[in-house]
């Protein structure tokens, strides 16, 4: 057995700490251990010089003082991988978090892990169908790419995120990772509760840097779950569906390790070394030989200024963006996703073929002329229009209503069944609403439903309940005119 190196601390300033070694200086991003049961654990990120290296503490330092010993791990941070670690929630070490026993039959790797080889990467674009209508016919993600899920609080982020996972795993036989960056407990308390209930937890696992931890321990819980998403990718063969919130954390904590360990800080106070930070973590998610690794991550833009350097550094990573709106989710249309704001980089003929990439267009067109006519109607109302112009909001509002869906995850609380739609279901009904074949369908009969046969169904179903309550109004309620 290696013999065991140990050093001592030399100062103590918040989460920095100066170890010094006589012999053996501990390389970059090596793990030191301190305290009476070694629960303080730090580090390496400088070498001062020969003897001495500057770490910064993943866990707070109450205790620690000036000539304890420290201990030398003689390796960097590791996460667990395998088969045990699915339907588990682990913090940044690894340990089991959902009040379980720690999982077996696990292998630990190290979190930092270089990205795949370009040799190894596929170079096919190919879709990631989700089984979304709105995403996969506007918004179509990349199979192996990045996609950015901007919006606010209460417009169904996590719902949306919820129903990927669950088609994901439920349609695709993928595994799930949801990684929480800076993630207040209520939320990962509420998710895992909502994964549970929604019976996707067996193929998924969760991995939390809470809010309240060091920054330290922030800035690497999405390696750690990176490391994760890895091993299903490389050695079990099988996709993975990858789920950051929130991505503008990590950056965050980056930026707070940097001004701790005294940087130089960039433009508007972030860390010289953000691009290179960014993009160590973000090249590690792609598409192999083997399997791929298809993210989602939720962008916060700070004071919805996109000219910021970390929303600019992000979007360069990017393969599509989904924006979330209020205004449409108080109008009922879920998922609230903004189809004008919203883009992609696969909506080209090469990648999604000619037909799905001229109905992409003509719906954006048809969708953007109503955005246009809408003050008009507001103010002189929808008879002021031309015939040519009152068909194409009749399109349009169609257009909306069919792209809405009763999603899996939500069936609970809206009684609706949930819908997956492939991408041919979505074309087909979305081209003959363009080709006016549902003119004189009421709108009604458009929501919230999967495939647009289902349309004709609906009607049926309307016009034998409005019969059946005007036989039951005939019964109760007297003719005007005549003696009750």
């Amino acid at each position: 057995m290696s013999e065991i190196n140990l050093g001592t601390v030399v100062s103590v300033r918040g989460s920095v700490v100066d170890v010094r070694f006589e012999k053996d200086l501990p390389p970059i991003y090596s793990v030191l251990r301190a305290g009476e049961n070694e629960e303080i654990i730090i580090e390496v990120l400088a070498q001062l010089d020969d003897r001495r290296v500057r770490g910064i503490a993943l866990t707070p330092t109450q205790g620690l003082a000036r000539g304890n010993a420290v201990k030398d791990s003689g390796g960097p941070l590791k996460a667990p991988v395998g088969r045990g670690i699915l339907s588990r929630m682990f913090d940044v070490f690894g340990n089991a978090i959902d009040r379980q026993p720690a999982p077996a039959d696990v292998r630990w790797r190290s979190v930092h892990q270089a990205p795949p080889a370009l040799a190894r990467r596929s170079t096919k674009s190919e879709i990631f169908e989700t089984g979304i209508k709105l995403i996969d016919v506007l918004v179509p993600l990349e199979r192996g790419g990045k996609a950015g899920l901007f919006g606010g609080a209460g417009v169904g982020k996590t719902v949306l995120l919820t129903e990927m996972i669950h088609n994901m795993i439920k349609h695709q036989e993928g595994v799930s990772i949801f990684c929480g960056i800076g993630e207040r407990c209520r939320e990962g308390e509420e998710l895992y509760r909502d994964m549970k209930e929604a019976g996707v937890l067996a193929n998924m696992v969760m991995v939390f840097g809470q809010m309240n931890e060091s920054p330290g321990s922030r800035f690497r819980v999405g390696h750690a779950a990176l490391t994760m998403a890895e091993y299903f990718r490389d050695d079990e063969h099988r996709d993975v569906l990858l789920l950051i919130d929130n991505i503008f954390r990590f950056i965050q904590a980056g930026m707070e390790v940097s001004g701790l360990m005294g940087q130089m800080p960039s433009r508007l106070g972030y860390q010289p070394t953000m691009g290179t930070e960014l993009s160590r973590l973000e090249e590690r998610i792609a598409n192999t030989d083997t399997g791929a690794i298809t993210s989602i991550q939720a962008v916060y833009v700070p004071a919805d200024d996109f000219t910021d350097p970390a929303a600019v550094h992000t979007f360069s990573h990017l393969s599509a963006s989904i924006v979330l709106s209020r205004k449409r989710a108080s109008e009922g249309l879920y998922p609230a996703i903004n189809p004008l704001q919203s883009s992609s980089k696969m909506t080209t003929p090469g990648i999604v073929g000619q037909r799905h990439y001229d109905l992409a267009q003509e719906i954006r067109r048809t969708l953007a002329q109503y955005e246009e006519l809408k003050n008009i109607i507001a103010m002189l109302g929808l008879e002021q229009l031309s015939p040519e112009d009152r068909n194409v909001v009749a399109r349009a509002r169609r257009l909306e209503r069919f792209l809405t869906q009763p999603f899996f995850t939500t069936e609970q609380f809206t009684g609706l069944k949930g819908k997956l739609v492939s991408l041919k279901d979505s074309l087909d009904g979305c081209e003959r609403i363009l080709r006016d074949e549902f003119k004189d369908t009421p709108e009604s009969t458009l929501y919230m439903i999967g495939a647009i046969d289902e349309a004709k169904g609906k009607i049926k179903h309307e016009k034998s309940g409005s019969k059946e309550s005007l036989k039951a109004d005939s019964k109760t309620v007297p003719l005007k005119g005549l003696p009750a």
